[in-house]
């Protein structure tokens, strides 16, 4: 009896596009956070349990990669870009929830438009990840939204160093201490949307 392995194949695009949509959500409710400054440990509890699913969605993601005969591109690609989303959405979390454990009373504008930034990068990753499912040629449409996530990153760096120039302008020592972690975060999620981007660009140089 034949049989194919190619639809068992398709389980790697399933969870790396539940994982990137499940990132996108902890974006979109991270802007909804700092835009809608109400309701802050429900809020961030419910990016707390995306995190917690975007654990459990790169353990099935490694999981199938142990037993996966082949895969649709290769392996090293498939664990390190699913590292990265979750990487993406720990920094989501982590900027959450210091709001949170440091009491901060208010976020700033340069807070808000990082995480806009966050948000915009996570739906061109969820973008990118339909378009990983196909094949050739058509993986260069991938390109252009690498570009999107490099631009967003050097925006995130601008608007980061602002921000930090603005804490050491008129703040105490503490409330520095804590908007730097903040900032840390958010411009680390952008950092990690820009590495996803460098995988894509390589998925590309190898299959297209």
């Amino acid at each position: 009896m034949r049989f194919s392995l190619l639809p068992r194949q398709e389980i790697f695009f399933d969870l790396l596009t539940e994982s990137a949509a499940n990132l996108q959500l902890a974006a979109h409710s991270l802007v909804d956070l700092f835009e809608h400054y109400q309701d802050v440990p429900d809020k961030v509890a419910e990016i707390k349990r995306l995190e917690e699913l975007g654990d459990e969605i790169i353990h099935k993601i490694m999981t199938e990669l142990h037993k996966a005969f082949i895969t649709p591109f290769d392996r090293e690609d498939i664990a390190i870009l699913g590292e990265r989303l979750d990487d993406v959405l720990d920094c989501i979390e982590e900027a959450a929830r210091y709001m949170v454990e440091y009491k901060i009373p208010q976020p700033t504008p340069n807070a808000k438009h990082l995480s806009l930034l966050v948000s915009l990068s996570a739906d061109i990753i969820v973008k990118s990840m339909a378009i990983l499912r196909t094949k050739g040629s058509k993986l260069q449409q991938l390109i252009p939204l690498k570009d999107q996530l490099n631009n967003l990153e050097n925006e995130a760096d601008r608007v980061t160093s602002q921000a930090m120039a603005d804490l050491f302008e008129s703040n105490e020592v503490m409330d520095i201490i804590k908007w730097k972690e903040v900032y840390g975060q958010l411009e680390g999620a952008t950092d990690r949307c820009e590495e996803i981007a460098v995988i894509l660009e390589g998925i590309v140089i190898k299959h297209a």
